[in-house]
């Protein structure tokens, strides 16, 4: 991006610098102790990003219009040196912060969404889930069969767990969709829309869910409409105009007030020819929103990269069409506006058998098979949801300057007795070649939550940021690399990960700082708001969810 002009993006890069609350643009990939030779230039206050146009959209379906605020000023990249006391309270969002109600009735404000899975109700009933923070939940999922009947992903207690989620969220204003698909889900997506009959049949299936289970929208996650997903999909060179007709179907079997949602990839819809639909109006005038899965860009391998990039800083990435940047121009240049696009975060992330220092970048051309695989847990699994950590401050006003402190001795030699860290599993036990959830990087030890000083002692060795200002408070990442792990920063897709050597593990994934950063972007570029798949991967102080809020603007400072 040498010689242009900073992108969207670009504004909420954090590196290496002597203040980590700076914020900057165009770095490169921070390693072990080792600075980066490109010299992040800061991003000026004068300069302005707006983003895309922002386009009016519907409070009760896309055609009526209402006025969408215009993105608020984001951190011009100059270090902070206020000096403000963090406040006296063990909770900054209870005591020096003002949390805006996540049910605002106000159309213009960014949402918060998360889906639930079904298949994690053992663990993680519904009534677990704090509806004060969320603007919507989406129920996941629910699965057409061969003959466009439908069926229920996970369990066969989802009925009744579909109906207590319901309940639970309507006491607290928030609102419910039913999720239909999914990646295991969208097998019979293409003849269910591919005629009349059938399109009708699925349908009236899915109008009859809405009305039985009093819900307020349907969100469809076709994983992928005229492209190859899970083995065993039907695919058409047909399907997105196919999947149109049905949507249009589906709008008028509705109630005004349903919204309808779709799922898809960071690219539009694929065309009769394969490639990426140049103009996808059409189903902006019949969806009310749709959400950017930007996460899966890179699973487990021995040379990983980051799940979610919120953009190709460097200009080094393989998968440059897979980031929060290029997925939002993507859809905009085909006429979605942007108001009508919300970006997916994940709560989760990928462990990979690896020792390297950096992520993946262009020079390392052996890419995996990308696909949004959202992770699917087995239902009975006998794992405690608590995290047993005394709950620290996350939010606070802005301190002083962290001092440099020497890195711990995290990593043990060559030739030092055997490696006692720990050494993270996935849900089926694995050390490699899996997913895991954000709360089992806290429970299982690999991440932990420390004070100011803590954090910035043990970030030391790899520059990672522990800070980043939003609006006159901060977002403070005290999450420190532990038992062997050190946590270091990829500035290229402004996403963290952790490295053991010792236990020949990285884990890439998202904290509280990186998804502040999505979330910051979402506000500034005029989006609708997030979405995290899925709450259950969040710990049990809300961690991810408050900072995505941060972002979004949606807690103030007094």
């Amino acid at each position: 991006m040498s010689g242009s002009a900073p992108s969207p993006a670009s504004a909420f890069l954090v590196t290496n610098t002597p203040s980590p609350s700076a914020v900057f643009s165009g770095s490169s990939v921070q390693e072990d102790a080792v600075a980066s030779t490109t010299q992040p230039a800061a991003v000026s206050s004068t300069q302005s990003n707006p983003g895309p146009p922002v386009t009016s959209i519907s409070s009760s379906g896309p055609q009526a219009s209402i006025a969408q605020d215009q993105p608020s000023s984001m951190p011009t990249g100059q270090p902070s040196t206020t000096a403000n006391a963090p406040p006296s309270s063990p909770s900054a969002l209870n005591q020096s912060t003002q949390v805006a109600s996540s049910n605002a009735s106000d159309p213009a404000r960014p949402l918060i969404m998360a889906y639930y899975p079904d298949w994690a109700a053992d663990t993680y009933p519904p009534e677990k889930i704090d509806f004060g923070r969320l603007d919507w939940i989406d129920f996941a999922f629910a699965v057409p069969d061969g003959k466009f009947d439908m069926q229920w992903d996970g369990s066969d207690d989802a009925p009744e767990l579909l109906t207590r989620l319901v309940t639970a969220a309507h006491a607290s204003g928030t609102k419910v969709k039913l999720s239909v698909g999914g990646w295991t889900g969208s097998k019979y997506f293409s003849k269910a829309v591919g005629n009349d009959t059938a399109r009708g049949t699925l349908a009236d299936n899915i109008v009859a869910l809405y009305d039985k289970y009093n819900l307020d929208g349907i969100d469809i996650d076709w994983e992928y409409p005229g492209q190859d997903g899970n083995d065993g999909n039907t695919v058409d060179p047909l399907d997105s105009q196919n999947f149109l007709t049905f949507l249009q179907l589906l709008r008028t079997g509705l109630p005004p007030g349903a919204k309808i949602t779709a799922a898809v990839q960071d690219v539009p819809f694929a065309d009769t020819d394969g490639n990426p639909m140049r103009d996808v109006s059409d189903f902006a005038r019949v969806l009310d929103w749709v959400l950017l899965m930007n996460y899966d860009t890179w699973g487990s391998s021995s040379t990983p990269g980051p799940n979610a990039p919120l953009a190709d800083s460097c200009g080094n990435s393989t998968q440059t069409a897979n980031s929060a940047e290029a997925a939002l121009t993507a859809w905009t240049s085909a006429g979605f506006p942007a108001a009508q696009l919300a970006l997916g975060v994940p709560s989760y992330g990928y462990i990979s058998k690896s020792s390297v220092s950096s992520l993946r970048t262009r020079s390392q051309h052996t890419d995996i098979r990308r696909g949004h695989r959202h992770r699917h847990r087995r239902r009975g699994e006998d794992r405690d949801p608590g995290l047993a950590r005394e709950r620290r401050q996350l939010f606070e006003m802005p301190g002083s300057t962290l001092a440099e402190v020497a890195a711990p001795d995290s990593v043990r030699a060559s030739g030092s007795p055997p490696y006692e860290g720990v050494v993270v599993k996935d849900e089926d036990g694995k050390t490699s070649g899996g997913q895991i959830q954000f709360r089992e990087l806290v429970a299982q030890g690999a991440l932990e939550y420390v004070s100011d000083a803590e954090a910035a002692r043990a970030n030391a060795s790899s520059s990672a940021p522990t800070r980043l200002e939003l609006g006159g408070a901060e977002i403070r990442s005290l999450y420190a690399g532990w038992s062997g792990f050190v946590r270091m920063w990829d500035a290229c897709s402004s996403t963290p990960f952790l490295r053991s050597p010792g236990a020949q593990q990285v884990v890439t994934y998202d904290d509280p700082l990186s998804l502040g950063l999505k979330a910051a972007f979402v506000r500034q570029t005029g989006m609708r708001g997030v979405n995290i798949f899925d709450v259950t991967g969040d710990t049990d102080q809300w961690d991810l969810v408050d900072a995505l809020r941060m972002g979004l603007g949606l807690v103030s400072v007094d």
